[in-house]
């Protein structure tokens, strides 16, 4: 077959254009063989993708309501309270738990977990204030208010500092690292209030 010099110079453009195209696709293979992992695992971060075990999961969705009735009686003591040392503990309690509460949502989102067990779990949270207990501090005043408050956050922090060894032995560091951070603080806490109790029942 005859190609004339047109003819022949198109195909090499052709023939060229081809080599290139391949080449640039070897490359990306070429890549994705040394970063292309890296970019993978980049990606899954951006997607927040972590791995909680069965224990580490009921934990957290349990400790969400938990933090988020110190939370609400904090509010409580702040509103109501007129004690100096109370008012600013309250403060750090609610402060500190409604980051704990955001992480902690953030870290069942990440591992496609539901924020809540679907069913009621106040039997299996010690510590958490009852009905009656929650209008009992309600309807306090003064000192009695802040003896009543004291002696229910005290006993709250008693059933956070029992549910944190649901994750003593979390293959996560990161809820590992929770749970300790979370023991250290109330039980300081937890001295404070004692304190603060045998001061306002003199």
């Amino acid at each position: 077959m005859n190609i004339d010099k047109k003819s022949g110079i198109f195909l090499i453009i052709i023939v060229a254009l081809l080599a290139v195209i391949m080449g640039m696709g070897m490359s990306r293979n070429g890549d994705h063989g040394s970063s292309g992992m890296h970019e993978m695992m980049e990606s899954d971060e951006k997607q927040g993708t972590i791995t909680l075990s069965g224990a580490d999961v009921m934990f957290l969705q349990m400790m969400i309501p938990h933090h988020q009735q110190a939370v609400d009686i904090s509010n409580l003591a702040l509103a109501k309270s007129k004690d100096s040392e109370l008012i600013a503990l309250a403060t750090n309690i609610r402060d500190e738990q409604k980051s704990e509460i955001t992480q902690m949502k953030l870290w069942l989102s990440q591992a496609n977990a539901d924020l809540d067990m679907g069913h009621s779990m106040g039997d299996s949270m010690g510590g958490m204030l009852t009905e009656v207990e929650l209008n009992d501090l309600d309807a306090a005043t003064g000192t009695e208010f802040d003896l009543l408050w004291l002696k229910g956050m005290t006993n709250h922090h008693d059933g956070a500092l029992h549910m944190t060894t649901m994750i003593k032995d979390a293959s996560n560091v990161d809820i590992k690292l929770f749970g300790e951070n979370v023991v250290t603080a109330q039980t300081a806490q937890n001295k404070q209030m004692n304190l603060m109790i045998t001061r306002l029942s003199k």
